[in-house]
């Protein structure tokens, strides 16, 4: 049991784990599943004057940066680097961050509209191979989250 899926059995949240080849980004995630990308939803770590935010979108979707400042009430907010991530989130491989703010110390989650959209989505378990299916209504319940549009179209 990975702490991630501790987590879900700790908050109550169904789950289902699914293991995977490896993959590094959210779009390699689904196509290793064998599903469409917009059922994966990817976390993206904004660094923020307030400390890291959680910003969660579909795979299929490109953050737009302007949207996720003006959401998160931050103008210089900044996606985080690589090192960041590593020395903030070191329980988690590069590109597996799931998108549970209170797991990632108790970091604000931003959610785009379009993932909740999906009755059930995948997400990183903190591996590089090892998904999470959940339902996006028990994902997200009892969290502090702000579900505000933070995409544009390509």
């Amino acid at each position: 049991m990975s702490f991630v899926t501790e987590h879900l059995e700790r908050s109550g949240v169904p789950y289902e784990v699914a293991e995977h080849p490896r993959a590094v980004t959210s779009m390699a995630e689904a196509r290793a599943l064998g599903i469409a990308a917009d059922e994966v939803v990817k976390t993206v770590v904004l660094i923020t004057d307030q400390g890291p935010a959680l910003v969660v979108i579909p795979a299929s979707c490109r953050l737009d940066l302007r949207l996720a400042r003006e959401a998160i009430g931050d103008h210089a907010a900044r996606l985080a680097s690589e090192d960041e991530l590593q020395q903030s989130y070191s329980e988690c491989e590069l590109g597996a961050l799931p998108p549970l703010g209170s797991l990632l110390g108790g970091a604000p989650v931003f959610v785009d509209p379009e993932v909740l959209e999906h009755d059930t989505v995948m997400f990183a378990a903190g591996t590089q191979t090892q998904s999470i299916k959940a339902r996006s209504a028990d994902l997200f319940r009892g969290a502090q989250v702000r579900v505000i549009p933070l995409t544009r179209p390509d």
